[in-house]
């Protein structure tokens, strides 16, 4: 499976008939948060394949979702045999929505414990903001959760990706933190994500 993940910045290029990215070479898009819902609708358009997508803390537009896509905040979806779960937004810094204490980020996993229980294998976690101290800033809003941090020891998914942190990134491989058995990676701008493995049961 190939995967377009895009979070934090418009990419014109990426809906131009000179994309970088082929028309017919991807099988999903992944939403990471911070993106307008008119530049996630017309993705889902000109790829046609499915787009799942995560609030970022400046997404203020989306309460009736966004046309033809698919919210996965605290859902797990199943695709191509994969499972996909998210979680939106970022750390609390000033109180406007999607933003989140430690706590009440906790508890936004705890509520899925028992569907992560049933899981035979989690393979995607799509999140706005970064693990604790994978990838994230020391200022209050672009701290990353520590929870993650637990979540991804608890139920080693292949691959967490977030948005949230914006840097310019020489290689794509400078995107990538391996932490156990999960490839965290930082999707800001866009990226490709291909997953090799057997599909989860």
């Amino acid at each position: 499976m190939k995967i377009l993940t895009v979070s934090d910045r418009v990419t014109p290029e990426l809906i131009s008939d000179g994309s970088p990215v082929a028309k017919g070479s991807i099988d999903l898009i992944l939403g990471c948060g911070d993106l307008p819902p008119e530049f996630l609708s017309r993705l889902r358009e000109v790829y046609d394949v499915p787009l799942f997508y995560v609030l970022g803390n400046h997404d203020i537009r989306h309460e009736t979702g966004i046309q033809g896509c698919e919210d996965l905040t605290r859902r797990i979806i199943m695709h191509g045999g994969r499972s996909f779960v998210g979680f939106s937004g970022s750390r609390w810094y000033n109180g406007n929505q999607n933003q989140y204490r430690e706590r009440e980020m906790r508890t936004q996993i705890r509520w899925l414990w028992f569907d992560l229980w049933r899981l035979k294998r989690l393979d995607v976690v799509v999140t706005h903001a970064p693990p604790r101290y994978i990838h994230d800033a020391e200022d209050r809003c672009h701290k990353g959760f520590n929870c993650y941090r637990g979540f991804i020891e608890k139920y080693r998914p292949g691959f967490f990706i977030h948005g949230h942190i914006h840097r310019v990134f020489e290689t794509p491989a400078d995107r990538v933190t391996v932490v156990d058995q999960t490839q965290v990676i930082n999707s800001y701008g866009y990226h490709l994500v291909s997953i090799h493995d057997e599909p989860a049961a």
